[in-house]
């Protein structure tokens, strides 16, 4: 696997409004989209770090995997996953199903800005949960 550079970190937040402002402040730039992610049950809003983008998660019910990670740090949230933008998604799965590496998706699905996105199983990635994204509109 060979990852182009890192693509996004995820933080889970409990309110997009309360958050955005803080990261808007801090990074010293403007959240540039928001969007539902309706099978994720989450909306995203995304702000830029130099190459890479800050993903803010707020759930969109108790259902969602984010709610379930906010109730379990706390009712406070964290930092959710790391995402590397890789090319060709579905060989870097193969190889990482190859290597022993625990999948949680077997196939690319839909994500936020027309990504198609895949994760590993933080129990095969030294306790972070690992995504990997493909940009197919830009090549």
């Amino acid at each position: 696997m060979q990852p182009t550079h890192i693509e996004h970190i995820g933080i889970a937040v409990t309110s997009l409004d309360e958050a955005i402002p803080f990261f808007e402040t801090l990074l010293g730039t403007k959240c540039y989209a928001i969007e539902e992610v309706t099978d994720q049950k989450v909306r995203t809003a995304f702000l830029r770090c130099g190459q890479t983008k800050i993903e803010l998660l707020e759930p969109t019910c108790p259902e969602s995997t984010i709610a379930a990670f906010i109730e379990k740090n706390n009712g406070r949230g964290g930092m959710h996953h790391i995402a590397f933008a890789v090319e060709g998604i579905e060989n870097h799965l193969a190889e990482a199903k190859a290597a022993g590496i625990r999948l949680i998706d077997e196939k690319p699905r839909a994500g936020a800005e027309g990504l198609s996105i895949a994760f590993l199983h933080p129990k095969s990635t030294f306790g972070v949960l690992t995504e990997l994204c493909e940009n197919k509109n830009n090549k």
